[in-house]
């Protein structure tokens, strides 16, 4: 699973109740661009379980919601975290092996899928090129800090409060000006006033 000629990844995480698929048509139309072609995009689905914020109700979730809103103090069962973590590692590790350079991997998600996004990019032991996380969480407690891989800290996080065009367009672009370090390949910014759409 290789991205073609080596040159970038972006493995997108879907908040809870919704699926890969359902991601894909949201976000992909924002990359089509020309100069992202030789990027991949993964839109994986999370399992199914039964989410006690919700009833019991069973939907996808990449691990338990105790509680909505999620605050500061909402306690989560951080061992589930972990698992879940561990399934986006061996996504990577897979990335990886296949000849994806760490650098140009890219973990994205909104959400939930934000939350699991940033946990895996600061707990993977190698720099991945970064982290984009819109209306998410960090979903594990303060003494997370103590557990960060020195190669992890190195990973640069763009943070979006919501999924609108505006922020899409500029994770598009940040992308692209991100991968485009060190290949000696020009790849225009948003100062350059270029129409996204």
């Amino acid at each position: 699973m290789a991205a073609a000629g080596g040159y970038g990844r972006v493995l997108w995480l879907h908040g809870s109740g919704q699926t890969g698929e359902e991601s894909r048509a949201q976000v992909a139309p924002y990359f089509a661009a020309p100069e992202l072609a030789s990027v991949r995009f993964s839109f994986p689905t999370a399992p199914t379980s039964s989410i006690p914020c919700y009833g019991g109700e069973v939907i996808t979730a990449w691990f338990a919601i105790p509680e909505v809103p999620i605050t500061a103090r909402t306690a989560r069962d951080e061992k589930e975290v972990l698992k879940a973590v561990e399934r986006v590692h061996e996504m990577l590790d897979g990335e990886v092996a296949a000849g994806t350079s760490p650098s140009n991997i890219f973990v994205c998600g909104l959400s939930q899928g934000g939350a699991l996004a940033i946990a895996s990019v600061l707990l993977y032991p190698m720099t991945l090129g970064g982290c984009v996380v819109f209306s998410g969480s960090l979903p594990l407690s303060k003494t997370f800090a103590e557990s960060i891989p020195s190669e992890a800290r190195k990973a640069y996080p763009a943070l979006g409060h919501t999924l609108v065009d505006e922020e899409l367009q500029y994770f598009r672009q940040w992308i692209k000006d991100r991968l485009s370090q060190g290949t000696g390949v020009p790849v225009p910014s948003l100062s350059d006033k270029m129409d996204l759409q």
